[in-house]
């Protein structure tokens, strides 16, 4: 036998295959008999090697193996095929590279021949291959080539399939074809996949995968890369779904496939190619490389058949408008509508329209998407291979759980009936008004919950909801939350809530059922005390009962817990105050007139009636707000229209949210800050319900973040009017995208005003 680069002789041991030769015996390392042969398939000078000898050595390996011997002839007779190269073509230094386990990464083809034009299809792909290289792994380009499948191609042959005219889309069901009459072609994600995994590579990346067409539930247009992640075991890093396909559905059939999805970073928002956000959570989320490994490397150790979806969303510099890409998307669909233009031809002809049709834009999201997908994909194959080969040796990494403690809210559910008056004046008497009635779900609680989860911020959740028509409505709704510990309570009725807004949008009357509120009781608070002695917040609301928050204020002073409290309505805002259970209270958010209940239970003087000019409705503020500041580190008042004004403690000219942070020094003094509301039409205004809780949920989420005051109160801001525009209390268009500390720094605000309160 001639000796070879990259065959030891060593002592036999596990996964060994021993041969002898010429007086020789060798050792050498392979997973699987395929490995094995399709190592010498490749060596440069294997034509030397008998074809007779090598068939010995595979009837002996087999044989040595004993077991499973129909596997391994199955297994053998795939090999042969890859031996006389009938299909596949491994480039040397992929084959290299796989046979020393060092990290490889797949790369489509079809962006290249279909997805953009000459020459500019070629230099992005000579980046995404630069961008696996430098980020430590392999680059793998699948493409097809004269009726052979390339996994890794050299510069000219990315070239000649970046300038050809007429080489075909090659997905699953091309693949005899384009092979039997020696074609060409750009493999799609489920064709790249399947060579992907002949080749043993388990990390794919990619731009964007198919899906669902929109208008699918009637043409059933949906593309084979979906049923391909459900029975190929190869993980696809991309920036989500295509924007033109119908992403809700898309998810739905990845769920039906058996397809793992999780978004990849901080937020479950899951993205939709060219915008950050689509409006779906993913059903999961990993933060880094290391997460996302372990999720493979879990679904690779179980043999699952299906393929894993890491969703990375578009950097937030380069991601285009939602708004922009989906009236765009729609003149696109008009245009393929009316040219007839369907199945593999609608996705190249959309994006072709899209490009044109935004000035460019989405191909400059594209390119981005595709760059940053590279460098996260990369990254996930080098850390997948490094545990990969830590598991092999039998040392695991002792990982250490990154993940930050849950923040907690404890509080109401509630299904809202919200009724709008269509006419300015509401009548009385008995008199029906004409106006829209819509069912939505709320309660101050889950509102918290809901936007902490869509800041990326997901909280355990505390509640009781009954086991009735409401409740399932309710747990389907907030799946994008932690509602893994919500009670649910045979012969209680799900709390419901009727609220009648006036035209303007302004609560005229409510009514609400919420005995069920009272189940959220110490007992079952208390299964959750360690949950409660790590979070690094605690939330509640005045729907919990009394002795509940009691609990929580003695959880808070033994364990030095940040706590907010947030009233709910004029009636339940007083509960810790009538006890000192209050002084171990962090922050309270109240309205005014919920400020002016708590200081009328505190005994302390009160205004003879409210203010409603903006001057005066701040000193009354500040006034009622400066006996509580002995102990809370921050009063909120939220003053509706008028904006939010924050008392607390003061250094250097700022009120400090973060807990602790003025604990050690006397320099602090009392100030308020005021915060003018984002304005927003009247008639733009749907549903003033939420709003509140949003701008208290924003507030949080920012300080969750470390961010500064300003950032922390402006994010509250935008969130609270998104949620004046919706119909539901928390709007669905919340996401890290739309409230973060970019946006808030890319909008010009009105100047803050600040008083001392010494």
């Amino acid at each position: 036998m001639l000796e070879t680069p990259g065959v030891s002789r060593q002592s036999p041991g596990q996964g060994l295959f021993t041969f002898q030769d010429q007086g020789k015996r060798w050792y050498v390392q392979f997973h699987t008999v395929t490995s094995l042969l399709n190592y010498f398939s490749f060596l440069p000078d294997f034509c030397y090697l008998r074809t007779i000898r090598i068939h010995k050595m595979i009837r002996k390996i087999t044989y040595s193996l004993g077991r499973h011997v129909s596997a391994v002839a199955c297994e053998t007779t795939q090999v042969r095929r890859f031996l006389h190269g009938a299909y596949f073509k491994i480039q040397p230094s992929v084959q290299e590279a796989l046979m020393e386990g060092r990290p490889v990464v797949a790369l489509e083809s079809t962006i290249i021949t279909h997805g953009m034009t000459y020459p500019q299809n070629l230099s992005m792909a000579r980046e995404v291959e630069e961008i696996v290289t430098t980020n430590g792994a392999v680059p793998a380009t699948v493409g097809i080539l004269r009726g052979r499948i390339h996994v890794g191609l050299t510069d000219e042959e990315l070239e000649f399939l970046a300038s050809s005219k007429n080489v075909v889309k090659v997905s699953r069901r091309d693949l005899p074809y384009v092979l039997s009459q020696g074609l060409s072609g750009g493999t799609t994600v489920s064709g790249t996949m399947i060579a992907a995994h002949k080749a043993g590579i388990p990390v794919f990346v990619t731009g964007g995968i198919g899906g669902v067409h929109r208008g699918g539930e009637n043409t059933l247009d949906v593309s084979a890369d979906l049923t391909e992640l459900g029975r190929t075991p190869v993980a696809v890093v991309s920036a989500g779904v295509k924007s033109i396909l119908d992403i809700g559905r898309t998810l739905e059939y990845l769920e039906t496939q058996g397809v793992c999805v999780a978004a990849f970073g901080e937020s479950r928002e899951f993205p939709a190619f060219f915008s950050r956000q689509s409006g779906f959570q993913a059903p999961y989320r990993v933060r880094d490389e290391e997460e996302a490994a372990e999720l493979i490397a879990s679904a690779l150790g179980l043999g699952l058949s299906s393929g894993v979806l890491i969703a990375v969303p578009c950097p937030q510099e380069r991601a285009a408008s939602g708004q922009v890409i989906e009236e765009a998307i729609q003149q696109a669909l008009s245009k393929a509508r009316s040219k007839g233009i369907t199945g593999k031809e609608l996705t190249p002809f959309m994006l072709q329209k899209l490009n044109e049709l935004t000035d460019g834009k989405s191909l400059d999201s594209n390119l981005a998407l595709i760059q940053n997908n590279a460098r996260v994909g990369s990254c996930i194959a080098v850390a997948l291979s490094k545990l990969q080969k830590a598991r092999s040796k039998g040392k695991l990494p002792q990982r250490k759980d990154t993940t930050p403690p849950q923040p907690v809210v404890i509080g109401g559910i509630n299904v809202d009936f919200i009724a709008k008056a269509q006419n300015p004046v509401i009548l009385g008497g008995g008199q029906t008004n004409a106006g829209r009635v819509r069912r939505t779900f709320g309660g101050v609680g889950r509102n918290l919950a809901d936007c902490l989860s869509r800041l990326g911020r997901t909280p355990l959740f505390l509640s009781a909801v009954g086991k009735d028509e409401h409740s399932e409505s309710i747990l389907h709704y907030c799946h994008h939350m932690d509602m893994s510990a919500v009670l649910q309570l045979e012969g209680k009725s799900t709390a419901t809530y009727c609220a009648v807004i006036t035209s303007a949008g302004e609560l005229s009357v409510g009514l609400g059922d919420m005995d069920i509120h009272h189940q959220i009781t110490e007992q079952y608070v208390s299964q959750f005390k360690q949950n409660l002695c790590q979070a690094p917040l605690v939330c509640i609301d005045g729907n919990v009962p009394l002795s509940t928050i009691q609990y929580v204020c003695q959880l808070a002073r033994e364990h030095q817990l940040a706590v907010c409290y947030e009233p709910t309505d004029e009636n339940k805002a007083s509960k810790p105050f009538l006890s000192d259970s209050w002084k171990a209270l962090t922050y309270i958010s109240p309205n005014l007139q919920e400020l002016r209940a708590i200081n009328r239970t505190l005994g302390n003087p009160l205004p003879a009636e409210l203010p409603s000019r903006l001057e005066d409705v701040v000193q009354t503020a500040m006034a009622l707000a400066r006996p509580l500041l002995a102990h809370l580190r921050c009063v909120v008042v939220t003053l509706g229209a008028h904006g939010v004004l924050l008392c607390g403690k003061s250094l250097g000219g700022s009120i400090s949210l973060r807990p602790g942070a003025h604990e050690q020094t006397a320099a602090a003094s009392l100030c308020a800050t005021h915060y003018p509301a984002i304005h927003i039409s009247r008639e733009e205004i749907v549903n003033v319900s939420g709003a509140g809780d949003s701008l208290t949920a924003g507030i949080l989420a920012g300080m969750l973040a470390k961010h500064d005051t300003d950032t922390c109160v402006r994010m509250g801001l935008l969130a609270a009017s998104l949620s004046l525009r919706s119909y539901e209390p928390i709007s669905p268009e919340i996401s890290t995208s739309s409230v973060s500390q970019e946006q808030v720094k890319s909008r010009s605000w009105p100047e803050v005003k600040v008083w001392k309160m010494d």
